[in-house]
């Protein structure tokens, strides 16, 4: 499982210091599961109409509802990461499954970028290699509705103010002093740290194409805590990375009210989108599957190719025994140094050698005639060219038969006398 940096996750969620996880549907049946990264923005109440959609379109949902300085403090965001996808995992590893990912408002900031540097490998943490890769492979789309958000001071101190409060008419000592009161303590942070964050936050965001899904964004030319246009420039970039991206704007709609305000319109998309997402994941799993096959041909044929080497090896070396007198040597070279030979190919005149003494044979002399004939026949020129064939024939004999007769065509064996 994934280590988490605090907070523990109970059966159904969990919390830590950065807000909580639960699941918003968990039925037996599903097609696929939707992780919502939600912030303060996004109350509960309106959240559980997103809860609601999915569910009717056959989908599981895994909610990820951040506090507010998740936003602002990576190892808050980072701990809420480690606690989703533990809780994640625990489902696909019995039943893998497609993932989409759906941000809103701040919580690919609060949350979400933190997830996909621990999917990918990137930031420090004890992960499980495993089941990185197997949530990579699962990961079939994503949907930024109203997100993502470019963290600012003013922006924070937006957020943070009530939005009751942020309508009173009037000057308001009150409200002047909390709202610069945040903003300049936000501004304390940004000057120390947060502008290094911010774009890493971003790079993060941008990395996600190498997941190979498709994206989903809805926005508005309204909003003004997401506005237009960077919503449609990070658009851009992701398509320029090689994103498939479908962007749905609309005019007049409130931030995280697009829901509300075209419901029909709305749910058209999504539907859309999550059946787009499952069909990724289909054509993702029979490609991983073909692929197996492949890989388990190819180690078949290294295996035989391998045990074929070996057994030229040990063919060469039985050759090699083979004792031309009782005081001479074998030059050999090692392992190791073959090895370095193949890579470096130095000339023959510079090649290390190892001595190996080989005792004579007791009952075979190499000065007679049959140790002269057994040498010739059974050491050939050049036993580092042999070529190792299956099966073959020349003039309708076995080529080894062949080759032997050859070589002892001409030889005058001695006959025996019949006194």
């Amino acid at each position: 499982m994934f280590g988490s940096g605090g907070g523990a996750s109970g059966g159904g969620g969990g919390g830590g210091g950065g807000g909580s996880v639960y699941w918003g549907r968990k039925g037996h049946e599903f097609k696929g599961i939707v992780v919502i990264f939600a912030w303060i923005s996004l109350p509960d109440n309106h959240l559980k109409s997103y809860v609601d959609l999915y569910s009717s379109l056959g989908w599981n949902s895994l909610v990820s509802h951040a506090d507010f300085l998740s936003g602002f403090f990576p190892e808050k965001a980072l701990s809420l990461a480690y606690i989703l996808l533990n809780e994640l995992v625990k489902v696909i590893r019995i039943r893998p499954c497609p993932i989409t990912f759906a941000a809103f408002s701040g919580g690919s900031k609060a949350c979400m970028y933190k997830v996909f540097q621990i999917i990918q490998e990137t930031c420090d943490g004890h992960g499980n290699l495993g089941e990185s890769r197997l949530l990579r492979d699962c990961v079939s789309g994503h949907i930024y509705d109203s997100s993502p958000v470019d963290f600012t001071s003013d922006l924070g101190a937006q957020f943070a103010l009530p939005p009751a409060i942020q309508k009173m008419p009037g000057p308001s000592k009150l409200v002047s002093w909390f709202a610069k009161g945040i903003t300049s303590g936000l501004d304390g942070l940004y000057l120390t740290r947060f502008e290094s964050q911010r774009v890493e936050y971003w790079q993060t965001l941008y990395s996600s194409v190498d997941f190979g899904a498709p994206y989903l964004i809805l926005c508005s030319e309204n909003d003004h805590l997401a506005p237009y246009k960077c919503i449609h420039r990070f658009a851009k970039r992701l398509q320029d990375l090689g994103g498939d991206v479908k962007l749905v704007k609309w005019n007049v709609s409130p931030h995280i009210g697009h829901y509300k305000h075209n419901p029909i319109q709305y749910r058209a998309v999504v539907t859309d989108f999550l059946e787009k997402a499952a069909s990724v994941y289909s054509r993702r799993i029979q490609q991983l599957r073909e692929g197996v096959g492949l890989d388990s041909m190819h180690d078949e044929i290294s295996e035989l190719v391998c045990n074929l080497q070996k057994a030229a090896v040990n063919s060469n070396q039985s050759l090699r025994s083979v004792a031309v007198g009782p005081g001479d040597h074998f030059f050999v070279p090692t392992s190791a140094e073959y090895q370095s030979n193949r890579e470096s190919e130095p000339s023959q005149d510079g090649r290390k050698e190892t001595s190996v003494y080989l005792r004579p044979s007791p009952s075979i002399n190499a000065n007679s005639i049959l140790g002269q004939m057994l040498f010739d026949v059974c050491v050939p020129k050049n036993v580092e060219g042999w070529d190792i064939r299956f099966s073959g024939s020349l003039n309708g004999q076995p080529i080894a038969s062949a080759r032997r007769q050859s070589l002892l065509h001409g030889i005058k064996l001695p006959r025996r006398s019949k006194l």
